[in-house]
C-alpha cells in the first residue's frame, strides 16, 4: 500500500513538472507581400486609427469597444480594447520610419506580449512581417497555453495582413 502512495506522488510530481520543460516564451509570425509602397503601409501601422483599418478582431467581434489614447500616430499612440476575446491596451513603444513599428500589448494578468511589424520594400510592394512574442516566465499555465498560441493567433494575423493590403490600396 505504501509503495502505491509513493508511485502516485512521483506521478503527480512528474505531471506537475512537465510544463516547466516547455518553452518560457513563444513567437507567432506571419508574412505577407502588400501591393503598396512602404510609406503607405507604414502610415497605417504607425497610427492607432490606421491600425483599426486592418484590426482582425473588429470583424470577429462587432461589439468590440476601442478607445484611442495618446497622439494620433507615432510613439505613444495607442488604444484600449474591450471585447469577447478580452480587454487590455496596445501602445506603440518604438518605431523606425518605413522600417518597423513595435507595440506593447497589456493584457493585465494574461501578460504583456510585444508585437512588431517589420517592413521591407520590394519592387513597389512591401513585405510585412507581423510577429508577437509572449514571455511566460515560470508560469506553468502560460507555458502550456503557448503550445496553442500559433493556432489561435496565426489565422487572425493572416486576416489582418489581408485587410492591411486592402486598406493600403485605399490610402
Amino acid at each position: 500500500m505504501q509503495s502505491w502512495i509513493i508511485i502516485s506522488a512521483i506521478a503527480v510530481a512528474a505531471v506537475a513538472a512537465v510544463p516547466y520543460a516547455l518553452p518560457s516564451s513563444k513567437t507567432i509570425e506571419r508574412v505577407a507581400t502588400i501591393k503598396a509602397p512602404v510609406d503607405k503601409v507604414f502610415s497605417l501601422i504607425a497610427s492607432s486609427e490606421g491600425y483599426q483599418s486592418f484590426n482582425p478582431y473588429k470583424a470577429k467581434d462587432p461589439d468590440l469597444k476601442i478607445t484611442m489614447h495618446g497622439p494620433l500616430s507615432g510613439i505613444g499612440s495607442g488604444f484600449a480594447f474591450d471585447g469577447k476575446d478580452g480587454k487590455g491596451s496596445q501602445t506603440i513603444v518604438a518605431m523606425e520610419k518605413n522600417r518597423s513599428v513595435t507595440m506593447q500589448i497589456n493584457l493585465g494578468a494574461m501578460g504583456r506580449p510585444v508585437t512588431t511589424f517589420l517592413l521591407e520594400p520590394s519592387s513597389g510592394a512591401t513585405i510585412v512581417t507581423w510577429s508577437t512574442k509572449s514571455d511566460f516566465g515560470m508560469n506553468p499555465i502560460g507555458r502550456v497555453f503557448g503550445l496553442f498560441l500559433d493556432g489561435m493567433l496565426g489565422p487572425d494575423y493572416e486576416t489582418g495582413l489581408r485587410k492591411l493590403g486592402q486598406a493600403s490600396q485605399a490610402v
